[in-house]
């Protein structure tokens, strides 16, 4: 029997040194930190989204979805985000609000879907097509830790009614509730993973003074179409999309060629009316608009109060970030402002070769 060789002490020092090296290294690549890395995501081509039958858009030119790219903090990649300046370091609490990754990617899958839906409305209104628009009811994004209904109420629930009445608008249930005296008792009536539930308790005092149920909330509305259009946006979440991808479904309804061949990227939520609202990170969209080589960028603009400027000294709308950034780093890339659908729709028109 062969006797084996024992190893010296300086030998246990090397294992033990290669072993702790290896573990410094995969922590470098693989410990997750307490933050987010924020930068520029991607700028697709809406044509692979949208599907409807018998508008297909098969003209040159292309409307694209620009996103930010979210992932959770490495060493490695916060010391990249250190030095890169599309990338930003952001707390947790400010990307998720304190939520679970579940919560939060319900909350953003359903700024999509809502977003989608009113992209619809928006796009067949203005093309002067059937669509039908039904309110449902206040959609539940966050529930307060002292909300006398937050054991009733989850993120993702749909309140119906309160007391018995339903609004078609979210500001009818916001007034109602506003008039009743803080203390008093109230029944909300909601949806809860397709069932329907009540729920009774105390209306509480919110920093405003006035009566409320504690919640953040939003509108849950729901679109159908008579001309049937399907909308996919795969893993992308969030609201901004709405602009582009009206845009989108209206060329294809009406069948005008609003790009003539042109790259088209942007950004910007839209409203029932159109309206197009104000993002988070539109100058990291800017840069994956440039490696996606659009030559024009629609970025929301929205007047700044007096009292924001009063407050926000160096405050910049969507539309002033996403200048200052093009001109740095895309100089030939044609930002535009808009307030509205409408604004983009009558710019293409007007500026066929721009």
């Amino acid at each position: 029997m062969k006797r084996l060789r024992q190893l010296s002490r300086r030998q246990w020092w090397q294992i033990l040194g290669t072993a702790l090296a290896v573990v410094a290294i995969l922590a470098f690549f693989l410990f997750p930190l307490p933050r987010y890395i924020e930068g520029p995501g991607e700028a697709d081509d809406l044509k692979t989204f949208v599907k409807m039958p018998g508008h297909a858009d098969n003209r040159p030119g292309k409307f694209m979805i620009t996103s930010v790219a979210l992932a959770q903090a490495r060493p490695v990649s916060y010391l990249y985000a250190k030095f890169n300046p599309y990338y930003t370091i952001e707390p947790v609490e400010a990307v998720t609000g304190g939520e679970s990754n579940a919560t939060y990617d319900k909350v953003q899958n359903f700024y999509m879907q809502s977003a989608i839906n009113e992209a619809i409305y928006t796009a067949y209104h203005a093309a002067k097509r059937p669509v039908k628009r039904q309110y449902l009811g206040i959609y539940v994004l966050s529930v307060d830790a002292n909300s006398p209904f937050k054991r009733q109420l989850k993120v993702g629930d749909t309140v119906t009614k309160v007391n018995g009445h339903h609004f078609d608008q979210m500001i009818g249930y916001q007034r109602y509730i506003q008039r009743q005296p803080v203390g008093a008792k109230a029944t909300i009536t909601f949806k809860h993973n397709q069932q329907t539930k009540t729920a009774t308790a105390k209306l509480m005092r919110l920093p405003t003074k006035k009566a409320g149920i504690g919640i953040t909330l939003t509108d849950n509305v729901k679109v159908t179409p008579k001309t049937k259009v399907t909308v996919d946006p795969g893993n992308i979440g969030g609201p901004s999309g709405g602009l582009m991808f009206s845009l989108q479904i209206y060329q294809q309804l009406t069948g005008e060629d609003l790009r003539q061949g042109r790259k088209i990227a942007g950004t910007g939520t839209v409203d029932s009316d159109g309206n197009v609202g104000e993002i988070g990170g539109i100058d990291k969209k800017i840069i994956a608009a440039k490696r996606a080589g659009a030559t024009v960028f629609f970025a929301p603009y929205i007047k700044p109060t007096k009292l924001i400027l009063k407050y926000e000294e160096n405050h910049q709308t969507n539309y002033q970030l996403a200048k200052a950034t093009a001109k740095r780093y895309a100089p030939k890339m044609k930002v535009v402002p808009v307030t509205s659908f409408q604004d983009a729709v009558q710019y293409l028109k007007t500026h066929p070769n721009k």
